[in-house]
């Protein structure tokens, strides 16, 4: 078989192709996911660092949005006890706050030692606060003169203007309130009081009047502010292995050249200061390949899924190859089988149609002939026949009791004048009869008789038959020393068709014998096992229910 050999050489080397081809493509996804992980996770890592930002400014975003606004709630009527106590919730909230300046200033009035004038408007110190915070105990002190007289006096010439030439028409933008009444100096924060448009038309009123006697109180608060006291929260510590707050121009070199860095700024009174980032190579390593394990593992799921495709494509091509090869040896065998009587009884049949005379001896033995070869053909149909039967399951089983000894007796008798030199014995052990269809039953008998003398060698053909019973079935074991049974291939014997190459399978056989067998042994509601070494013999064992 040449032909078939060349094919399953052919699908051979397809796999071979389709291994490699899928290994290189599990090696090429598994090292372009890795550098995709890798690239994200660099990119988190310059992008992350807003959100870091954003959670530890969110205290400062507080302060600056809320809580010194309350001071405008005030509406100027601070005092230096209501300014302390103002001041001691800001240093127990906002820890980076560390000192307070309270400026007691009044809008019009007489002099004070800290005045200005502008726009026929007077603005003045009454009095200025110092308050602060050390180990958790606030302190505050009165001081004639603040340290940074800029601050006063920088806030009350931009609340002068206000007063003098704002709209009172309209509500003031957001961004006039800020500029007006707000400060914001690298670690410093000034802000005063936002006046209401009514009292920027009587302020204007005063102005116009030149009526400086009367006088106003306006609170004003300069807020100083450490950004080291800033609680970094490093919100992704699988990215940032080490986070702190530097000056603006903080640049350190990395001689190792070894890490990552990145940095935000800050923004407002910490302008001066940024976020400084840095992670090892190492670092980032681990995360990438944490977030890579299981993308290897679906493209490794993936990949053995292809392969199990493949697998199951190769069997089905190999199993559909086995059985062409199989309908190939059937049909081949299937005409030897036919043709060979099928010309033996033409022949016999062109010598009874002859013009010579026959003899008596002569007639008869052609009628013996045709009558043999016609037995042959009518065996092999009704095979056929009865197998097709089997498998559609349109034979009924018609039990009868039969008696073991003489149901056995009969069929050696027969077989031993068929073949006189096959040795023939049989056991019956603690059983007389059962109950089964006869017909099924010696249909299982004459073919594994058949098979046992037609696979031995010529001066061993023999063959025993035990009966035993056992847990209420019946036990039929067919022992020959006929030429055995490769280990590979007893799985495969009771397939329909299939044939084991050997000297003895030459000369005709469809492969139908043992496949037959078994369907009849299912039919019955039985099983039907072999043992078999090579050269030493084959025990073939039937079981059947035993059913009254």
């Amino acid at each position: 078989m040449p032909a078939q050999k060349h094919v399953y050489r052919k699908n051979f080397s397809l796999i071979i192709i389709f291994l490699v081809l899928i290994s290189i493509t599990f090696v090429v996804a598994l090292f372009i996911s890795y550098n995709l992980t890798s690239k994200y996770v660099e990119n988190e890592f310059a992008s992350k660092k807003i959100e870091v930002l954003e959670q530890t400014i969110k205290p400062y975003n507080d302060f600056f949005q809320n809580k010194i606004p309350e001071i405008t709630s005030y509406q100027g009527f601070l005092d230096s006890a209501s300014a302390a106590k103002y001041a001691a919730s800001v240093f127990h909230d906002y820890g980076f706050v560390k000192r307070v300046v309270f400026y007691d200033a009044l809008i019009g009035g007489h002099s004070a030692p800290i005045s200005i004038q502008r726009n026929s408007l007077k603005i003045s110190l009454k009095g200025t606060y110092l308050y602060g915070h050390k180990k958790g105990k606030i302190w505050g002190a009165k001081q004639l003169r603040p340290a940074d007289e800029s601050d006063f006096r920088e806030m009350a010439a931009k609340l002068s203007n206000y007063i003098a030439f704002s709209d009172t028409t309209r509500v003031s933008t957001q961004d006039e309130l800020y500029k007006t009444f707000w400060d914001v100096k690298p670690n410093k924060i000034t802000y005063t009081n936002i006046l209401r448009r009514q009292d920027v038309k009587v302020y204007r009123e005063l102005q116009q009047r030149d009526m400086l006697s009367e006088s106003y109180k306006q609170n004003m608060m300069t807020f100083y502010l450490d950004p080291f006291l800033l609680k970094v929260k490093n919100t992704h510590h699988e990215l940032y292995q080490s986070v702190s707050i530097q000056p603006v121009v903080y640049d350190p070199i990395d001689s190792d050249g070894n890490k990552l860095i990145t940095e935000v700024s800050f923004p407002g009174a910490f302008s001066d200061y940024k976020l400084f980032f840095s992670s090892e190579q190492g670092y980032l390593s681990s995360e990438t390949n944490r977030r890579f394990m299981p993308i290897g593992a679906a493209v490794l799921l993936i990949t053995l899924f292809l392969v199990l495709i493949g697998w199951l494509i190769y069997r089905n091509l190999n199993v559909n190859l086995k059985l062409f090869k199989l309908q190939y040896d059937f049909i081949n065998n299937f005409t030897h089988e036919f043709k060979t009587p099928v010309s033996v009884i033409k022949i016999a049949g062109s010598n009874l149609r002859g013009d010579g005379e026959l003899t008596e001896r002569q007639r008869k033995h052609y009628g013996k002939i045709l009558d043999e070869e016609a037995d042959k053909l009518n065996d092999l149909m009704n095979k056929l026949l009865s197998f097709t039967q089997l498998e559609n399951k349109s034979i009924n089983i018609k039990k009868e009791k039969i008696v073991i000894d003489d149901f056995v007796s009969r069929y050696i008798a027969t077989f031993k004048i068929k073949y006189p030199d096959f040795k023939l014995k049989y056991k019956i052990d603690g059983v007389h009869d059962f109950y089964t269809d006869p017909v099924l039953l010696g249909s299982v008998f004459q073919n594994l008789i058949e098979n046992a003398y037609k696979y031995s060698h010529p001066k061993q053909k023999e063959l025993n038959i035990n009966i035993t019973q056992k847990k209420g079935k019946i036990v039929f074991a067919f022992i020959d020393r006929g030429i055995g049974i490769p280990k590979n291939e007893q799985s495969n014997v009771f397939k329909k068709f299939y044939r084991i190459e050997n000297q003895y399978n030459q000369n005709g056989s469809v492969g139908l014998g043992l496949a037959f067998c078994k369907e009849l042994v299912n039919f019955m509601n039985g099983e039907i096992v072999v043992n078999s070494k090579i050269n030493e013999g084959s025990e073939f064992i039937v079981t059947l229910p035993n059913e009254n």
